[in-house]
């Protein structure tokens, strides 16, 4: 049987989705992407799915396998099957069929070898996500929705912009990896329209903007995806771990530290708990990034690595939220509180999130966060990087490992006594927190998936995080973390204010060029209308019915000494003497000839 691409199987799949019947759809949904993951599994590494498109140009690749892709493949078809399960409460069938095609655009990204099929699956991204914000059918969501798709089209339309000309400059459409030395303006413009999609800074106000915007499992499912398939393309483009006469692009290990702190220091001011959330994958994002920026087989695993788990551990602090907000109908700090009563198993859950994404040790995020800190410390010329990811670290346990659950769990008694979240919401939580404590005690079923075998590149041996001194450092870090917090909580607690970000630009401009346009344009078509519409139009009408016979009548008075009148009458009758017959006909064929 030939190899296909994994994405078909979801896109193609959520086709049967509206037909099925509720039961059996929720049943379909789980399957689907676990068949997915099954293949992923069971591909060959090598190239296939090859036509030929433009002659001269090489071949698309619709599926290009190697350990890299098959890394996120895998994680992207066991996020999904479990966030199925999170949604198994959903009836409506557009949200799942959005959310397939959603998630088979991210793996056609993974799995393309070559520019164009990305940006075919990458649009297609763009286009099923929105959707998904739209289906909270709020007012609030789809003015979300349309700014998220405004930016993403901008983004799009400069990745396209950078494939052609790199095509163009390169003479292939094969994605390799781009060369720091011989970068151009295609290449810059590839790695700006990706970092859009990463959510980089001054871009990423279309994150915080519209997934909190999105339904419970919308905003868990787009947590998951559209960052980190960007992350995928800067360590297939913009890396070569491989091959030592590649450069790596140093420009990305500024734009890592300024997303890390960027995300602490908005999800510190942040109220709304799903915003606090949504800022904190620009955090972790960030230190994939960097890592990429830095380029070595090490780095490159621990941004690997860190991509796995992150996916992991921010699905179920989003599960976490999104079970509150499905009980408690609220998402800001300031609502809630007091809910360890009644909820304490999605606490549990949501916790162990917290602490994973905090690095504690024997917690996923420890196995993964520490490879990218660690290889970065061993270069002296990064010493400023280190410490900029290192009191990001400390950032990322106040306000998710520490402020989330606080504010949302406990603080002040807000009266509100809702039911623990459902079965199938509490087993997805609990697959996932059994994760992230599997990967934290075990880390060679992880390390085995990584592109290099999480080798450390200055011992030649499988990385080790647990090391004394690893761990009392970060033990150190989170502690002085925490006692900050509670020393500042003051200052730290939130009030029923909205934070300012860079999307107030475009939403206030963004009104004044509406207005701008709307003015110029509408008085524009209303002067056309009134001028050429209303009254050019009349009198061109009034021409064309006599025109003709006036400017005939006309030459017959001159040439032929007839009235206009009487020319009129052989225009009606069209008995007109053969002479005067052969002079219009010649003083026509004169007018095209010299026309």
């Amino acid at each position: 049987m030939p190899e296909f691409p994994p994405a078909l199987l979801l896109i193609f799949g959520a086709a049967l989705v509206p037909i099925l019947p509720l039961a059996a759809r929720r049943i379909y949904v789980i399957a689907l992407p676990l068949a997915a993951l099954a293949y992923i599994f069971g591909l060959p590494h090598g190239e296939f799915a090859q036509i030929t498109l433009l002659q001269g140009f090489g071949e698309m690749t619709g599926l290009r396998v190697d350990k890299l892709s098959k890394a996120f493949g895998i994680i992207f078809t066991l996020n999904a099957m479990i966030a199925f399960l999170f949604a198994f409460y959903v009836k409506r069938s557009d949200q799942h069929v959005a959310a397939l095609v959603y998630i088979g655009g991210a793996l056609g990204v993974v799995f393309a070898g070559d520019l164009i099929s990305v940006y075919i699956y990458w649009e297609l991204m763009a286009v099923a996500s929105t959707f998904i914000i739209l289906a909270r059918q709020t007012e609030r969501a789809k003015g979300a929705a349309f700014r998220y798709l405004l930016i993403h089209i901008v983004g799009g339309l400069i990745l396209l912009a950078g494939i052609l000309l790199t095509i163009g400059a390169q003479g292939s459409i094969a994605f390799e990896p781009f060369s720091w030395d011989a970068r151009h303006l295609g290449t810059w413009l590839i790695l700006v329209g990706v970092l859009v999609n990463a959510a980089a800074p001054p871009f990423s106000a279309w994150l915080s903007d519209a997934y909190p915007e999105a339904s419970v499992t919308g905003g868990l499912i787009l947590s998951a995806y559209t960052t980190k398939t960007s992350v995928y393309v800067l360590l297939r483009g913009f890396t070569d771990p491989g091959n030592a006469a590649h450069e790596a692009w140093p420009i990305l290990i500024v734009v890592g530290c300024v997303m890390a702190l960027y995300g602490i220091i908005f999800a510190l001011l942040e109220n709304d708990m799903r915003r606090i959330l949504a800022y904190s994958i620009i955090n972790q994002v960030g230190f994939m990034v960097c890592a990429a920026g830095v380029g070595t087989s090490m780095a490159v695993d621990g941004a690997v690595a860190h991509a796995f788990c992150h996916i992991i551990y921010k699905s179920l602090l989003w599960m976490s939220a999104g079970a509150v907000l499905y009980r408690v109908g609220k998402s800001k700090c300031t609502e809630l509180g007091g809910l360890y009563k009644t909820m304490p198993l999605t606490l549990i859950f949501g916790t162990i999130g917290a602490l994973a994404i905090s690095a504690l040790p024997f917690t996923s995020g420890f196995t993964s966060k520490t490879m990218i800190v660690s290889d970065i410390h061993h270069h002296a010329e990064l010493f400023w990087a280190w410490l900029v990811l290192e009191i990001a670290s400390a950032g990322v346990f106040l306000h998710a490992g520490i402020k989330f659950p606080y504010f949302v769990f406990f603080n002040k008694d807000r009266g509100h006594r809702p039911k623990e979240a459902p079965k199938t919401m509490l087993i997805a939580m609990g697959i996932l927190a059994f994760f992230c404590i599997l990967l934290g005690c075990w880390k060679a079923p992880l390390y085995s998936l990584l592109p290099n075998g999480g080798l450390d590149s200055y011992t030649g041996e499988t990385y080790q995080p647990y090391k004394w001194a690893k761990i009392i450092t970060q033990m150190q870090l989170l502690m002085f973390s925490a006692l900050v917090f509670f020393l500042f909580l003051k200052l730290l607690k939130r009030t029923p204010t909205i934070v300012l970000d860079t999307d107030w630009f475009y939403r206030k401009f963004g009104k004044i060029g509406y207005r701008f346009a709307d003015g110029l344009f509408n008085t524009l078509n209303a002067t056309v209308h009134r001028v050429v519409v209303k009254s050019g139009l009349g009198r061109l009408s009034a021409f064309l019915a006599k025109g003709p016979q006036e400017v005939v009548g006309a030459l017959g008075d001159m040439f032929a000494g007839e009235s206009s009148d009487k020319i009129a009458e052989r225009l009606r009758t069209g008995t007109f003497p053969i002479g005067l017959a052969a002079l219009f006909g010649m003083l026509l064929f004169a007018l095209l000839y010299f026309l």
